[in-house]
């Protein structure tokens, strides 16, 4: 005797679950239409789907009323868990398609992450609650390493760059100017120029670096003896040996303003050094929808605050 098929055909759709599990809660057609933002007839098809599919009533009408069986209030608690689970892979595919879940690891050199990234990462995650942050800092030659080869998803860099394996991508540039102990007699020049720190105890920055190099060559080709007192790799060294008299520092203006205070005053300097910033990753992989995002948002935050990033000309 052939074995009988016992297998029950069943292919209810999303919306008329969706439509069934609403009635149960809002106690009629005519709520859950609206609640749903359908017209009434529409919920009452899908419902007649419902109990097609299934094989069982699910309400009884009794006065215009819904009055729901024994079977749809067991059938309505399997529902409502399996439409929140769907609810759940929906908010997951949105939240992946927006780059509003994951991780983003970013390296940078100490300045920056000190000074400016801490608000452009959290515009960030204002946007992106759920991504994951991890951020490092480094030196120029190991944050270059670290992005060529993968180790993090980005990193922030001054050009050149010099390293093969990274795609950098300009976010801002910025210029040079001296920080200067306010009771000093420099303070109240409008600029200061490679003349006037003839013999004055430096504190610079960057030794080895394109910048360095073309602000020693405004020394030299000046005629100008430079009194280099301090080396630093950070402009908040720097800009703390300048509040304490020790020197004059110069350094880069976008990052100096972050750090001035009622002991230090930012004058331009003459010539003046550009500081070109970018946004690098990895030549070898393209870059994550995270990934993407934070650029995009890094590149917003520098173009809406240009003025911020700039010494005041009444300065």
């Amino acid at each position: 005797m052939p074995k009988q098929n016992t297998t029950v055909e069943f292919g209810p759709n999303l919306k008329s679950l969706e439509c069934f599990r609403t009635i149960i809660e809002q106690g009629s057609a005519t709520a859950a239409a609206r609640h749903l933002q359908l017209t009434q007839p529409a919920v009452s098809r899908q419902l007649r789907l419902l109990e097609e599919a299934t094989g069982f009533e699910l309400f009884k009408r009794a006065k215009g009323r819904l009055i729901p069986t024994a079977e749809a209030l067991t059938f309505y608690k399997e529902v409502d868990v399996a439409l929140q689970s769907v609810d759940r892979v929906i908010d997951l595919a949105k939240n992946l398609r927006n780059a509003d879940f994951g991780e983003l690891s970013i390296v940078s050199p100490p300045s920056l992450a000190e000074s400016i990234l801490p608000q452009v990462i959290s515009e960030f995650l204002k946007e992106h609650p759920n991504v994951h942050v991890s951020l490092e800092s480094e030196s120029v030659e190991t944050a270059k390493d670290m992005v060529a080869l993968r180790a993090v998803d980005c990193g922030f860099i001054k050009l050149p760059a010099e390293r093969a394996g990274l795609e950098c991508r300009p976010l801002i540039a910025s210029g040079t100017v001296c920080a200067v102990p306010r009771k000093h007699r420099l303070a109240s020049k409008r600029r200061i120029n490679v003349k006037d720190l003839d013999g004055e105890p430096l504190i610079l920055l960057g030794r080895g670096r394109t910048s360095r190099q073309l602000i020693d060559d405004a020394f030299h080709a000046a005629g100008v003896r430079m009194n280099v007192r301090i080396e630093t790799h950070t402009v908040g060294a720097a800009c703390a040996f300048v509040s304490r008299g020790t020197g004059i520092a110069v350094m880069n203006e976008m990052l100096a303003l972050h750090y001035a205070n009622r002991q230090t005053i930012l004058k331009r300097f003459s010539p003046n050094v550009p500081h070109e910033y970018a946004f690098m990753t990895s030549r070898d992989a393209p870059m994550t929808r995270v990934t993407q995002h934070f650029f995009e948002r890094c590149l917003e935050h520098f173009a809406e605050n240009k003025s911020a990033f700039r010494l005041s000309d009444a300065k």
